[in-house]
């Protein structure tokens, strides 16, 4: 039973720790992933979206704190019933997720590691029995150190993470996972590889036959059979098929029409990014436009791929302003403004504004 139990401790605390560090270095990302739960759509708890930075901030500090204290033995009974609590959240999320298909990525390890949604609630299920065997046997808890020396991890390990997801929300994350980190190439990203699977479906037709209403598939040829009444019909997904990391970027305007291409084709570009522009403040507006026209001083080339574009809001930048996908721009760069270099569709660098 020790042993086991032993075992048990290092694999949630692990797990904890893992998940924890892998949001902790975006919790920008975290912050997109609550604004879906948040959402009309979802639980309808969109009063909540002003605080969604501070709730993310707040739950990945406890996930990864309660991974640290478990190791630990630290604060024994708080810590386990702590684990309890926040895993059987996370499970009513995730079922939620699944049984609804309402957030199609819980975003439960970041964007390090992606799950379906019923696999990640499987995952909690195991999760929570793990943890329940753990207050079962919480008497082979036994902590590591001295009293002073746990109490100084326990405590330095979650202020310093803390103090980096601070960095992260004011710089960039300190890792990037997704598919335009600095090196990646978009072009690439894009394809799909041969032999690649297909997305499959099935159409299921309605038919009014006799005065009832039934359900046909292709084979059936309902339009063939006569007398019978068009009613309605609907496609199923019966698998996804290869989507390819970047599936949805392009840049255009009215004036100029879809650049893209000459965009990723482009031997030297900068790309100053806004997912938001209604809320750059001033002093990022300022410093992009400084930059900017340091920039084009140099030669260089350099265009704003916004959310929004127009008129009004080009007058305030010294740049040409393009329209690209607000999920695209996120997932491009968490700061809002962005730079990016780009040499031929290869991404060279990265910063903040606040870094220009």
């Amino acid at each position: 039973m020790k042993f086991i139990t032993q075992i048990i401790r290092i694999l949630v605390g692990i797990t904890f720790i893992f998940s924890g560090f892998v949001k902790m270095i975006d919790p920008v990302g975290t912050k997109i992933k609550m604004l879906e739960y948040f959402s009309e759509e979802v639980l309808n708890l969109t009063f909540l979206n002003d605080y969604a930075l501070e709730i993310s901030i707040f739950l990945i500090l406890v996930e990864f704190a309660l991974g640290v204290w478990l190791l630990l033995g630290y604060r024994k009974k708080f810590t386990i019933a702590s684990l309890l609590v926040l895993i059987s959240f996370f499970l009513f999320l995730t079922w939620y997720s699944a049984y609804y298909n309402a957030v199609t990525d819980c975003g439960c390890f970041g964007d390090a590691v992606k799950l379906s949604p019923w696999a990640t609630f499987y995952k909690n299920v195991i999760l929570i029995g793990l943890i329940a065997w753990i207050w079962w046997q919480q008497k082979y808890i036994n902590p590591l150190f001295s009293k002073k020396i746990r109490t100084a991890l326990a405590h330095g390990t979650t202020l310093l993470a803390l103090l980096l997801m601070i960095y992260s929300v004011r710089h960039l994350p300190l890792i990037d996972f997704r598919p335009y980190a600095v090196g990646k190439n978009i072009q690439e990203c894009m394809q799909i590889p041969e032999g690649a699977p297909k997305a499959a479906f099935k159409d299921i037709w309605y038919y009014k036959v006799d005065g009832q209403v039934k359900e046909f598939s292709n084979e059936d040829e309902p339009w063939n059979i006569p007398g019978a009444e068009f009613v309605d019909r609907k496609t199923i997904t019966l698998s996804e098929g290869y989507t390819p990391p970047i599936h949805d970027f392009s840049i255009e305007n009215e004036s100029d029409g879809d650049i893209t291409e000459a965009v990723l084709n482009a031997a030297d570009i900068y790309l100053i990014i806004s997912s938001n522009p209604q809320h750059i403040s001033d002093k990022a507006k300022h410093k992009a436009n400084e930059k900017a026209k340091e920039l084009l001083k140099q030669g260089k080339k350099v265009i704003g791929m916004f959310s929004q574009t127009d008129k009004t809001l080009q007058q305030k930048f010294a740049f040409p302003l393009y329209l690209t996908d607000e999920t695209t721009l996120k997932t491009m760069i968490r700061s809002n403004p962005g730079l990016i270099e780009l040499n031929s569709g290869t991404v060279v660098r990265k910063w903040a504004w606040r870094d220009f």
